[in-house]
């Protein structure tokens, strides 16, 4: 079973420096006071509906935001150098996004990024916080900090669902201060895909523990693929707060690659969730463990998350 820490701090292991790293968290007073405060959780609707959501994100498309890039840029320590810069003319990258929007889904220079070409490893689909687990039995539940999952609530669809009953299980969690785009782990193709409608709510692991049905009440966008070497695939994007939309860049009817973009959020931290058939591959064994010991495991876009059975 997993252990939730009761520790204000989000602490992760970070295989890129081999340590335990503590998160800084963007909004955490927000965060704090919208699910640990009693007028918060009164207040809660009002901030976790589709409307303040998407009218939050239109705001990051304002030519104005683009005053706040530079502070989050300095504040977070994003390394600007390893993305390419935005539309604004600048010989400073950091002062090169028209908007927040833009410079949130900003894209990796050419070479930043590679992603694992042995077929019997999976490439992570996303730059994130990750944990895994082994398999996921319909009738089981699994904390993953605080979140009970079963996959017929995450997919949506019960027939769908006894396809992957036993299967393997990564969720990447994506902050804000993060790289939004997300990616596909093998070269396939997509044989079904559709939205499920839902709450925006935070995927903060402080809001996952105090509020434990979230991956399965949020917007999210469900797409069952069928990959080469890892057979199918339900991957779903799950929405968050402040999130103003879950934005499908591949099309649907062409075959895809290792490593090809799938799509973007705009901003928002959110979380993309990978199911898979029993007994056909497993997480990598850090994921593993630190998901024993109630750590996530944060892993570069493109390095290996899993491996064939």
């Amino acid at each position: 079973m997993t252990r939730v820490s009761n520790s204000p701090e989000i602490k992760y292991f970070n295989r890129m420096t081999g340590k335990n790293e503590v998160e800084k968290v963007y909004g955490d007073l927000f965060i704090k006071f919208l699910y640990c405060s009693e007028a918060g959780k009164k207040l809660g609707g009002i901030f976790t509906n589709k409307i303040f959501s998407k009218t939050y994100g239109a705001f990051q498309d304002l030519p104005s935001s683009h005053r706040k890039v530079k502070p989050f840029i300095e504040k977070f320590n994003i390394p600007i150098q390893d993305y390419e810069p935005g539309s604004r003319p600048s010989l400073d990258s950091s002062d090169s996004y028209r908007s927040f929007n833009e410079f949130f889904i900003r894209k990796f220079k050419l070479g930043k990024r590679s992603f694992v070409p042995e077929a019997s490893k999976m490439a992570a689909f996303a730059e994130a916080r990750y944990v895994g687990f082994d398999s996921v039995e319909e009738k089981s539940v699994y904390p993953v900090k605080g979140q009970y999952l079963k996959a017929k609530d995450l997919i949506g669809n019960d027939q769908i669902a006894k396809i992957f009953e036993g299967g393997p299980l990564l969720i990447a969690r994506l902050c804000p201060v993060d790289y939004h785009r997300y990616h596909y782990p093998d070269n396939g193709k997509v044989v079904e895909h559709y939205p499920i409608s839902g709450a925006f709510d935070s995927v903060n692991p402080l809001a996952l523990k105090e509020k434990n049905q979230i991956f399965i009440k949020n917007e999210r966008h469900v797409s069952i693929l069928q990959t080469e070497n890892f057979g199918r695939l339900a991957y779903i994007e799950v929405g968050a707060i402040c999130v103003g939309k879950i934005v499908q860049t591949h099309r649907w009817n062409k075959p895809f690659l290792r490593g090809e973009e799938k799509g973007y959020f705009l901003f928002g931290g959110s979380t993309v969730i990978l199911m898979g058939e029993k007994g056909l591959w497993k997480p990598s064994n850090d994921i593993i463990q630190n998901t024993k010991n109630g750590i996530e495991t944060y892993l570069h876009l493109g390095q290996e998350v899993a491996t064939k059975v």
